[in-house]
């Protein structure tokens, strides 16, 4: 997801599950969809991660897509280090 300016402001939702190929796209939007798609992930204390590059290429895909292969290592990375710092915070 991204926070940037409010006349650009883009964010990009993925999920993922065991057995699915790939994190998947689940919600995307612009301006103020995409304000209500943070804040609403931010009340559910689900992480938001600022990176407009990585936005960018995210709101390519369609909602219902995977992320795909050429994103994968650096989708990955976030993951792993999204989980270490849950980890953190459960201790």
């Amino acid at each position: 997801m991204s926070d940037s300016g409010p006349l650009n402001k883009k964010a990009v939702a993925l999920k993922y599950q065991a057995f699915d190929p790939a994190p998947k796209v689940v919600a995307k939007g612009d301006h103020e969809l995409a304000q209500r798609i943070i804040e609403k992930a931010r009340a559910h204390g689900v992480f938001v991660h600022e990176s407009e590059d990585l936005v960018m290429l995210l709101a390519k895909l369609e909602v219902g897509d995977f992320v795909p292969a050429q994103l994968w290592e650096i989708v990955a990375e976030l993951l792993v280090w999204l989980q270490s710092v849950e980890a953190t915070q459960k201790e």
